[in-house]
C-alpha cells in the first residue's frame, strides 16, 4: 500500500507498545513527528495551547480524564474525542484500598519515623516500642466507606471495601445501567453527597470535573463529615476544595485527606497524603488504556463506528456495503431527509443507515450500493449543519 493511502497517527505521549501494534504498519504510519496526522494519540499532554491540524479526523486519550484536551473546539469541527473508562479501574480501586490503609493504620507519620531512627543506637529496640504507641490505628472491618460516583471504579471499590468487612453507602444520581448491574447488593443507595458525608467514616470520590462537580467537597458541607473521618479524592483535583479541607484538618475534625494531587495549598500538611498522580500509573493499566483507545480510534478511522467519545453519541453499524459515508452534524431538524434528498440527487442508493444524537451533536452512518465522487461529498458538506463528512470505502 502506498505511503499515502496509509492513516496518519500522531503520538504525544509514551503510548503502550502492545496498544500501538494494533495499528498494522502496512495500513498506518505512527510517530511523534508525523506531519498532517488523521489522528492524534495521547495521555496526560496538553493539547490546549497547539493548534491541531485540519487533517485530525480524531482524538483519542489513553485514560479517563480529558481535561488536557479542547473538547468543545474539536466538536465545533465535527471531530470526536475518545477516551478510555473503566480500562484503569482496577489500578485506581487498589489505590483507594491502600490510601484507606495509610490513613488508617497511621503508616505515613510511622515510615517517617522509622526513617528518622538512629539505627547505630544500641536502644534502637526500646525507641522502635516506645515510639510505636504514637502511630496505634484501627482496622477497615465494620468501618463505612462512602461513595460518590458509582461508575466502574466506584463498583470496584466498593466491592473491594465489602470483601474487606466495610459497611458502604453509595450516590450517583446518574448511574448508568450496566453500573448498577455491576454494583454489590450491600451497598446501601444515599440520596445526596450530604447524607454520604454524614454517615461515612472514610468518603472516596469517583467523579468527573465538570462544573457540576467542581469544589463538590468544599466549606459549605465539610463540616457535615464525621469528627475523624477521611476523606479520599483519587477523581480529580478540582472536585474538592484544598481550602476547606486544610481548615477542616486544622481544627481537628478531619483526620486526614488523601489524595492523588499534589498542591501549594497541602504542602507540608502532616494529615494530608499527597501521591503524585499514580492513579493509573500501573503497567497493566496503562497497557488496557493503550489498547482500548487504539482499538476504538482504528474502528472509526476505518469503518466510522463510535464508542467512549465525551463528545459524540454511541453508533455501531455493521458492513454491509463497500462504500460508506460518515457524518456529523448539529442535532438540529431534518437533517437526515436533507441528507437523504443530496444523496438521492448524487445518485446514490442507500442500502443502510443509523443516526444518533447526543446534546447538540449527531452522527450518521450511511452505507450506501456505489461509489461515492467528490460532488456527493462536496453536496453533503455544503449542508447548513454538517460539521465534518467522510468517505469510508472499505480497504483490502
Amino acid at each position: 500500500m502506498a505511503d499515502a493511502a496509509r492513516f496518519k497517527v500522531q503520538v504525544f505521549n509514551q503510548i503502550s507498545a502492545n496498544g500501538l501494534k494494533q495499528l498494522p504498519a502496512e495500513r498506518y504510519k505512527v510517530g511523534k513527528d508525523v506531519a498532517e496526522p488523521d489522528a492524534v494519540l495521547l495521555r496526560s499532554a496538553d493539547l490546549h495551547a497547539l493548534e491541531l491540524p485540519a487533517s485530525v479526523l480524531a482524538v483519542g486519550r489513553a485514560g479517563a480524564g480529558t481535561n488536557n484536551i479542547p473538547v468543545k473546539a474539536l466538536s465545533a469541527r465535527g471531530v470526536p474525542v475518545f477516551n478510555t473508562p473503566g480500562a484503569n479501574a482496577n489500578a485506581v480501586k487498589e489505590l483507594v484500598v491502600a490510601g484507606m490503609l495509610i490513613a488508617a493504620r497511621n503508616l505515613a507519620p510511622a515510615l517517617a519515623f522509622v526513617a528518622a531512627l538512629d539505627t547505630a543506637s544500641p536502644d534502637l529496640d526500646k525507641a522502635v516500642e516506645d515510639g510505636k504507641k504514637a502511630y496505634a490505628g484501627y482496622e477497615l472491618a465494620g468501618q463505612t466507606l462512602g461513595i460518590v460516583g458509582l461508575g466502574k471504579i466506584g463498583c470496584l471499590v466498593a466491592d473491594a471495601a465489602i470483601k474487606l468487612g466495610m459497611n458502604v453507602l453509595g450516590f450517583d444520581p446518574e448511574i448508568t445501567v450496566d453500573a448498577a448491574w455491576s454494583l454489590p447488593a450491600q451497598v446501601k443507595k444515599a440520596a445526596s453527597v450530604v447524607e454520604v458525608l454524614r454517615h461515612s467514616h472514610f468518603v472516596s470520590l469517583h467523579v468527573p470535573l465538570v462544573a457540576a462537580t467542581r469544589d463538590l467537597v468544599n466549606a459549605d458541607n465539610i463540616g457535615q463529615m464525621r469528627p475523624g473521618s477521611v476523606l479520599l479524592n483519587f477523581a480529580r483535583d478540582g472536585v474538592v476544595s484544598d481550602a476547606a479541607v486544610v481548615a477542616a484538618l486544622a481544627r481537628k475534625h478531619l483526620a486526614w485527606y488523601v489524595c492523588d494531587f499534589p498542591s501549594a495549598a497541602l504542602a507540608g500538611n502532616e494529615r494530608v497524603v499527597a501521591l503524585p498522580h499514580l492513579g493509573a500509573s500501573t503497567r497493566e493499566a496503562e497497557e488496557n488504556c493503550a489498547v482500548m483507545v487504539v482499538a476504538q480510534v482504528r474502528d472509526f478511522l476505518e469503518h466510522g463506528n463510535i464508542a467512549n467519545a465525551v463528545n459524540f453519541p454511541a453508533v455501531a453499524m455493521a458492513r454491509e456495503s463497500a462504500h460508506r459515508v460518515a457524518i456529523a452534524n448539529a442535532n438540529v431538524p431534518n437533517m437526515l431527509g436533507q441528507i437523504s434528498t443530496t444523496m438521492a440527487r448524487a445518485g446514490l442508493n442507500i442500502h443502510n443507515m443509523v443516526n444518533k444524537s447526543r446534546g447538540e451533536m449527531a452522527y450518521t452512518l450511511v452505507d450506501v450500493d456505489s461509489p461515492v465522487d467528490a460532488a456527493a461529498l462536496a453536496g453533503i458538506a455544503a449542508i447548513e449543519g454538517v460539521l465534518s463528512v467522510r468517505y469510508l470505502p472499505l480497504r483490502d
